[in-house]
């Protein structure tokens, strides 16, 4: 009887369907089911655009114009930058980067105009007439160095012997306090070309902004569109016309 009942227990056991032992993801899937084939996404190439950081500065379109198109294009080629408002009489000043470091109001060249008179950097004072006392408009390669009087200003052209630098203030009767902390640009053209700041702006703001490296200047027309000036663009513009480059580009990849 014993014999009888082993007997059929290895019958059954020939007899019993062949499963195969597996574990993890192999037991989810059967030996004979097909690969499972997923398709890689094709969304579009994000293009984003860079700009400059204001924080909570306000800007005239030119200058936040300006701003982007500086950070997006690289053309402050890593340094740090600063750009003089001459419409509205404010200079900003920026990192390396793009961040606005610090704004202030501006004193400018008694005339109106862009250009810079022949020889003039080499005059005095008073071979200066009213006319020839303009702050030129223009990329300038800006410096810390010294004045004739021995003191630390930031040189924007040597040549014509324009630069920006604390307030001057000796002569009373040109009230250049009042004109700075005054409410309106409209009293703001004073100087013989040079651009004049706060003191405090000068010292927490531009002299450590340009400590130990160069910079960049960017002097704003009055007289010309900006875009005429710096050859710059708009940042939007151009991202959008960067998508649009890349369309075809993704369309092939998805009939591909």
């Amino acid at each position: 009887m014993r014999m009888y009942r082993i007997g059929i227990v290895l019958l059954g056991l020939v007899l019993l369907p062949h499963f195969a032992v597996a574990s993890g993801d192999d037991a989810a899937t059967p030996p004979s089911a097909p690969p499972i084939s997923v398709e890689p996404s094709l969304s579009p190439v994000a293009t984003s655009v860079k700009r400059a950081v204001f924080a909570r500065v306000t800007a005239s379109r030119d200058v936040r114009h300006i701003a982007d198109w500086v950070v997006d294009s690289g053309d402050n080629k890593g340094l740090p930058f600063v750009i003089v408002d001459k419409k509205d009489a404010r200079v900003f000043v920026f990192d390396a980067a793009g961040r606005i470091q610090g704004a202030a109001p501006v004193l400018l060249g008694l005339a109106r105009g862009d250009h810079t008179v022949t020889g003039i950097g080499d005059r005095e004072f008073s071979d200066m007439p009213p006319e020839t006392r303009t702050t030129p408009a223009g990329r300038f390669v800006a410096a810390l160095g010294m004045s004739t009087r021995g003191v630390d200003i930031l040189w924007i052209d040597y040549e014509a012997a324009v630069s920006l630098h604390r307030v001057i203030n000796t002569n009373r009767k040109e009230r250049r306090l009042e004109r700075l902390a005054s409410p309106t640009p409209l009293d703001n053209r004073i100087s013989y070309g040079c651009i004049n700041v706060p003191v405090r702006f000068y010292e927490k703001v531009v002299r450590p902004a340009f400590s130990g490296t160069d910079g960049i200047v960017y002097v704003l027309p009055e007289t010309s569109p900006v875009r005429v000036a710096f050859g710059s663009y708009d940042v939007e513009e151009r991202g959008r016309h960067r998508n649009a480059d890349q369309a075809p580009q993704i369309a092939t990849l998805a009939e591909d």
